[in-house]
C-alpha cells in the first residue's frame, strides 16, 4: 500500500464525492424520501470513508511533527470571505511558513445548472412581515484562486501550504460532514485548529494560542475553545475571552431537543488568572488542540445534514477521551455572525433543491434521523439502541463505538462535571466554570 499522501487521501475523498454527485444529479426529479437519501449517503460512506478510517484507527495518518506547525481546518460553504480570511490568517501569523490550511470549498460552480442566491429580504408586506425572494446568481467566487493569485500570498500556495478539496454544493450536507472532510487534509502538523471561514485574526495569533495551550494545567491533552466576538469589536490583547459554561435543551421545532451550548461569564481585568481555566464544552466554530486529538477523537463521517448537535457530541467525546477543554483568556480571532437578513445561501436550501423539495423542510427531516445518532451518544432515553432500531433507523448507529465516547473518563462523570440532566432535559448553572475555579 505504501505510505499515505495528502494527494492520495484527496483522491479517496473525491471518489466518494463523485459517486454522491452522480446519485444527486440523477435523483432530483424522482423526489426520493428521507430513508433512501440517507441510505445512499450511508452506503457510499461505508464504501469509501469508513474503510480508510479503519486502517488508521488508534494512530495518526502521518507522523506528528514537533516543529510547532499549525493546520487550520476550514469548511467553506459558498463563502465570499474565504480569500480575506486566508489573507488575515497568514498576514497576522508569527510563523506563516508553518501555517497549513485544509479548505473544503463547497461552491455552486454554475456548470450543470444556474446558481441561486440565499433567501433575500426585499421589503415588507401589508402586515409588516418580511417579503423574500430567491434569485438567479453567478457562479460562486473561488476563494482559493483569489488568494493564490494574490502576489503577496502566492508563495504559500506554491509551497503546498494550501490544500483544497472542491465540493459541488449539491454534496454540501452540513458543517459536521464538511469538517470531517477537512480533517482528512491534515498532513502531520503539530497543532490542529478548526474554525469558520469568515474570520479576522489578531497579530501573532498562532504563537499566542500555542503559548496559551501550554499554560493549561492538563497540557498536552488540552483543547482551547470559544465563541469569538463579532466583526467590528475589539479582539486581541484588549479583548478578554468568555467561557462556554452553560447549555440548554433546544425547544425549536427543527432542533429536536438537542443540547445547545452558550457563553457564560468572561475573564476580566480584575479576575485574570495566570493560566486558562477549564470549561465543560467546546465550540465547533473554533478550537485549537495538539493534533494527537485527531487520533483520540476522530471526526464522524456519519453526521450529514446536521447543523446542531456536533458541539455536544465533540465535547462529550473529547472529555471522556481524557481531553480537557479550556477557555482562552483573550480573543485572538473575530467571527462574522450572519443574521438571515444578509440573504446568504444556506446549505439546507441546497439540500431542498437537490432533492426536488425547495425550502428547509427536507433537510429538517434528514437531520431528525441523523440526530438520533448524537442523542444516542449523549444518552437521551428516547434514543436508546433498542428504540432507534424499533423505529427502523438502526443504520444511524453504525460504527458508533469508534465515533462515540472515549474510555479515559466516564459518561456519568462528564454529566456531573457539565451539569447536564439528560433524563429531565435540564442544564445547571455552573459556578465553578463562571468563576474559573478549575485549572
Amino acid at each position: 500500500a505504501g505510505k499515505p499522501t495528502v494527494v492520495g487521501i484527496i483522491a479517496i475523498l473525491t471518489r466518494f464525492l463523485e459517486d454522491f454527485h452522480e446519485y444527486n444529479r440523477d435523483i432530483k426529479h424522482k423526489k426520493p424520501d428521507r430513508d433512501e437519501v440517507f441510505g445512499t449517503y450511508h452506503s457510499l460512506a461505508s464504501k469509501h470513508l469508513l474503510p480508510f478510517d479503519e486502517v488508521y484507527r488508534g494512530k495518526p495518518i502521518f507522523d506528528i511533527r514537533n516543529d510547532d506547525s499549525v493546520f487550520m481546518s476550514l469548511a467553506a460553504y459558498r463563502e465570499h470571505l474565504l480569500a480575506p480570511t486566508l489573507r488575515e490568517a497568514f498576514s497576522h501569523a508569527t510563523n506563516p511558513d508553518k501555517l497549513f490550511v485544509g479548505a473544503v470549498v463547497q461552491n455552486c460552480f454554475g456548470l450543470e445548472y444556474t446558481c441561486r442566491t440565499g433567501v433575500q429580504v426585499v421589503g415588507k408586506d401589508a402586515h409588516g412581515n418580511p417579503r423574500t425572494k430567491v434569485s438567479d446568481a453567478p457562479p460562486d467566487v473561488n476563494g482559493i484562486d483569489e488568494f493564490c493569485n494574490d502576489p503577496d500570498y502566492s508563495k504559500y500556495c506554491e509551497s503546498g501550504q494550501i490544500r483544497a478539496l472542491y465540493v459541488n454544493e449539491t454534496e454540501s450536507v452540513g458543517p459536521a460532514s464538511a469538517r470531517y472532510l477537512a480533517s482528512k487534509l491534515w498532513g502531520g502538523e503539530t497543532y490542529f485548529v478548526q474554525s469558520d471561514s469568515h474570520l479576522q485574526f489578531a497579530q501573532n495569533w498562532d504563537t499566542s494560542y500555542i503559548k496559551e495551550l501550554r499554560l493549561a494545567k492538563s497540557y498536552p491533552k488540552v483543547i482551547l475553545s470559544a465563541y469569538p466576538p463579532g466583526f467590528g469589536g475589539k479582539f486581541g490583547d484588549e479583548s478578554f475571552g468568555t467561557k462556554l459554561c452553560s447549555c440548554e435543551f433546544s425547544t425549536s421545532d427543527v432542533e429536536f431537543h438537542i443540547i445547545r451550548i452558550n457563553n457564560g461569564m468572561g475573564y476580566t481585568v480584575g479576575n485574570m488568572p495566570p493560566n486558562p481555566r477549564q470549561i465543560p464544552f467546546m465550540a465547533a466554530g473554533f478550537f485549537f488542540a495538539h493534533s494527537e486529538w485527531l487520533v483520540d477523537v476522530p471526526f464522524d463521517p456519519l453526521l450529514p445534514w446536521c447543523f446542531m448537535g456536533e458541539e455536544i457530541a465533540l465535547s462529550m467525546r473529547s472529555w471522556t477521551s481524557g481531553w480537557k477543554m479550556y477557555a482562552p483568556r483573550h480573543n485572538l480571532i473575530a467571527h462574522q455572525y450572519r443574521p438571515g437578513r444578509m440573504g446568504l445561501p444556506k446549505f439546507w436550501e441546497t439540500v431542498g433543491r437537490t432533492y426536488g423539495r425547495p425550502g428547509p423542510g427536507f433537510n429538517t427531516k434528514l437531520q431528525s434521523k441523523v440526530l438520533k445518532r448524537v442523542k444516542n451518544i449523549v444518552g437521551y432515553p428516547a434514543a436508546s439502541k433498542e428504540k432507534i432500531e424499533a423505529e427502523g433507523d438502526g443504520d444511524v448507529l453504525d460504527s458508533i463505538d469508534y465515533y462515540g465516547l472515549g474510555n479515559e473518563d466516564t459518561y456519568e462523570a462528564y454529566l456531573e462535571f457539565a451539569g447536564i440532566d439528560v433524563i429531565n432535559e435540564k442544564c445547571t448553572a455552573l459556578t465553578w466554570c463562571n468563576q474559573g475555579l478549575v485549572e
